[in-house]
This record gives structure tokens, sequence and C-alpha cells, in this order.
């Protein structure tokens, strides 16, 4: 172990979409443990969509980060020196943790991480947060049925290729958006969707949706907005269901524009949408974990991270997100398995 640590900070807020301008990266001390911490090596870094808004001077569901602050993360990473009774070094845990070499973990806010279910990298998608907001979110937000038609947006994501995993086993039909042929691809080949429209290759999302989706939309799950969203309004049935993820197509904009107005559309079809946040569903974050985690180790459940390398390339890992870089979950390798 080295004894200088390296971690990002936040050099300055973005005005729309982010550069490299806004992280600046320091050299400090490696951190020591207090008594019920843990110093741990980050193996594994993620970053996610919802970080930009920590990123605004404005309060929302995650508490803004201010202008020289470390930028924080799910991790996963070993255990290098415990002080906690139920953790030794070179235990694998998985937590909240800095954008850094190195960073001390109270013990109580970190769970094991078990490579024999799936790699730890997994720990940060399907089997981390994103795993768990789309169970929770399709399963009590979405209520889907079998026979319903659930559609997807941004459905190659970390999230949204979960979501329509668990839709399929529901019984439903399940159509996903993308944006490119790999990814549209996937979804159908590998993953069991029954139609994938590829937004970027296409004119009128209308009337994609009424060939892959010809009997209306029971369910949507909405990571996006934007124009697909209006598109899907319009084709809501009786009774559907939509859950409200992310609005990523509006996160670096600076004044949200006003779109159609699609709310009387949801009268006549009294239909249900409702914003949800995973942190509500934290009391069975253990449900969650054990029946994904039984999923991905027979199989039935398929995932992809897709990976850079080094912690220095962190703010670009964080910006492909919003180019559409990743398919699958996109985490940061901060430090192979083998690194001294």
């Amino acid at each position: 172990m080295t004894d200088t640590n390296r971690e990002w900070l936040l050099a300055e807020r973005p005005t729309g979409e982010p550069d490299l301008d806004c992280f600046e990266l320091r050299e400090t001390d490696v951190p020591v443990p207090a008594p019920g911490e843990l110093l741990v090596r980050t193996r594994f870094l993620s970053v996610d969509p919802y970080m930009r808004g920590r990123m605004r001077d404005a309060e929302s569901y995650a508490e803004p980060w201010a202008v020289g602050d470390p930028l924080k993360g799910g991790i996963v990473g070993e255990v290098i020196e415990s002080e906690h009774d139920a953790y030794d070094p070179g235990d694998l845990v998985t937590g909240e943790g800095r954008w850094a070499d190195y960073a001390t973990l109270d013990a109580d806010d970190v769970a094991p991480v078990d490579p024999t279910v799936a790699d730890p990298e997994a720990y940060l998608g399907v089997l981390g947060m994103p795993g768990r907001t789309a169970y929770f979110g399709l399963l009590e937000v979405g209520e889907p049925k079998p026979g319903d038609t659930v559609v997807v947006s941004g459905a190659a994501g970390a999230v949204g290729s979960v979501v329509g995993q668990i839709a399929k086993r529901a019984g439903c039909r399940v159509v996903g958006f993308a944006g490119s042929d790999e990814k549209t691809t996937w979804l159908t080949d590998e993953l069991g969707f029954d139609a994938a429209i590829n937004y970027e290759a296409t004119d009128d999302y209308r009337d994609a949706l009424d060939e892959a989706a010809p009997d209306g939309v029971d369910v949507y799950f909405d990571n996006v907005g934007g124009p697909i969203t209006d598109a899907v309004f319009t084709e809501l049935n009786l009774d559907a269901r939509v859950a409200v993820c992310g609005q990523i197509a509006h996160y670096n904009e600076e004044e949200t524009p006003t779109g159609p107005r699609k709310l009387p559309g949801l009268i006549p079809v009294r239909a249900r949408v409702q914003g949800l946040l995973v942190s509500d569903f934290a009391t069975r974050f253990g449900e969650a974990g054990e029946r994904l985690g039984r999923w991905v180790a027979s199989g039935d459940l398929e995932h992809r991270e897709t990976v850079v390398e080094g912690l220095e390339r962190a703010p670009d890992a964080f910006l492909g997100l919003f180019a559409g870089d990743n398919v699958g979950k996109q985490v940061v390798r901060v430090a192979a398995a083998d690194e001294e």
C-alpha cells in the first residue's frame, strides 16, 4: 500500500452538460480508519446519472455537492485495515465511498461481496442500487400482470435492462427503447425483450410503438423523459401504470422545455403516474438482494458492465453516460485484484 491517495473533487458547477473542467484530481494522504470503520482499497467505482443532480446548487432527493467537495458514489473494494469485528483484511465489501484509491467506510454501512455469485463489479449494477431500483420500481410501482405490455426507456442501461428481464419473468410482453443497433440487438437476442426500438434511427416514436406494442402500453418504466415519454403517454391503456425513475433527457438542461401537455390524456384511461426512489424500500433491500442474487447465480438474469480503466478516467466514464457510451452498467476499474 502506498502513502498517497488520489481523489476527485467537484471543481466547478456545470452549466448545461458537464465537461472535464468540472473535475479536479487531488493527491492526499491515505486515510486512517477510526473505531468501527474500514480502510477500503477501491476496486470498482460506480458512475450514475443521478450524480448530475448533485452537481447543482439546488435541493433534491440527493444532497448536492459543494464546490471543492470530494465526489462520492457506490464502490466495491478490498478491506485493507479493519476496526470492526465483522470484517477482516482481504474481505470484499460494497458501500458508498469517495471517487478515490482508498476510502474509510463505516462498517455498519457496507455489505459483503460474494464473488462466487457474480463478479465484484456486478454489485454496483444488477446486485446493487440499479438492480434494486429495477426490482422495486417494476414490481411495486409498475405492478405488472401476465399478458401486460411493458415499455422501458433507457432499456439498455443498468436499471432498464434489469426491468425488462424481470417483466419477462412476470409473463409480460416487453418493448425497450435504446440508442443504437448494438443495444437493441442485445435487448432482443440476449435479454429476451420481445421488441426494441432504436430511438436514434426512428423518426416517429408513435409509429414505432404501434408496431412494437400493437395492444397498447400497460406499464411504462421511464428512465429518460422527453419525446419518448410524450409518445408513450399517447399509447397508455386503461389503468396503465407509469413508474418515473429518471429523466436523463433533461438532466443537463438549465430550463426544462414544456413540451406537449399530456396530463389530460391520463383522464380517460385512468392511468397512474408515480415517481420512485429506491431508498423508500431500504427495509426490504435484503429481499431484493436475495432474489436478484439467486436469479444471477442461476443464469436467469443476464447483466453486462461497461468497464472504464483507471481512476484518472472516472470523469470520462461519467460524461459517457450522457453520450450513451455504456451498455448495461458503467463502472470504473480503479485497481485490479492482483495489483499491489
